[in-house]
């Protein structure tokens, strides 16, 4: 089982297309969000981590998503397990509440059982306005 792709986004919905097949609908894509106010700030976005499963793999695993600050020190924390039927994609949506103690960066350093990181940053810039 391996990523195909992960980010911050502000909503996520799934529908059936012909086929069957299905789709999967991002809105809101970011790297990077205005503060609501000046730092110390605690944000709660969405990551959406894409999943698939080859035929032959058995389905079930684990997904950790380590969030990063700057200077490469973990600040949260996230490992779930789960199924994705073999032959399909499948997707996790974690919610990490991040604490900026200034403007900057954090990354969330995801990775299947201890496989190959996917690292999606997150960057808080200065109030809007």
């Amino acid at each position: 089982m391996h990523i195909i792709s992960a980010t911050f986004v502000e909503s996520i919905d799934v529908r059936q297309a012909p086929g069957p097949s299905t789709r999967i609908d991002l809105s809101g894509v970011m790297f990077s969000v205005a503060a609501p106010s000046p730092p110390p700030v605690t944000l709660a976005p969405h990551l959406v981590v894409l999943v698939r499963c080859r035929p032959a793999e058995p389905g079930f695993a684990a997904l950790e998503v380590i969030f990063r600050d700057e200077a490469g020190e973990q600040v949260a924390k996230s490992v779930m397990p789960f199924q994705v039927e073999p032959g399909k994609f499948g997707y996790r949506l974690v919610k990490g509440e991040l604490t900026y103690e200034s403007y900057g960066t954090i990354e969330a350093h995801c990775s299947i059982d201890g496989g190959p990181v996917t690292v999606v940053p997150l960057t808080l810039l200065p109030p809007a306005g």
